[in-house]
């Protein structure tokens, strides 16, 4: 494990042991995205940064609609639900219903000692 992911580790994890977000399989996928990218996820699922978190989910689900236009994509549309499911409890049944497909899926995904590409 390298030292940005030691940091990253130690820095964002709350009193149970898990990072800012609350389910333990979100938790598992962010730690295995690249470091700087995992300590952006990190700081926009804390509690405190939900200022910056709905404006972000709600951009991000903007620019999905807009998919057909040069830059925007579709990929910005589950980005900006996932976001927006931290703080609205519709959309948090949902995400664990897709949490429950990669358990059931690709439980790869979740495995710690996998390999990350």
């Amino acid at each position: 494990m390298s030292t940005a992911s030691d940091e990253r580790t130690t820095s964002t994890e709350g009193t149970n042991g898990q990072i800012a977000g609350g389910d333990p399989r979100l938790d598992k996928l962010v730690h295995r995205l690249p470091p700087r990218v995992g300590d952006t996820v990190s700081y926009l699922l804390k509690p405190s940064s939900r200022w910056v978190r709905i404006p972000s989910g709600a951009l991000l689900v903007v620019g999905g609609v807009f998919s057909f236009l040069p830059v925007l994509g579709i990929w910005m549309l589950p980005l900006g639900l996932a976001l927006l499911a931290e703080d609205v409890p519709a959309l948090r049944a949902s995400r664990s219903k897709v949490f429950d497909w990669i358990e059931r899926k690709k439980p790869h995904w979740l495995d710690p000692s996998a390999p990350k590409k």
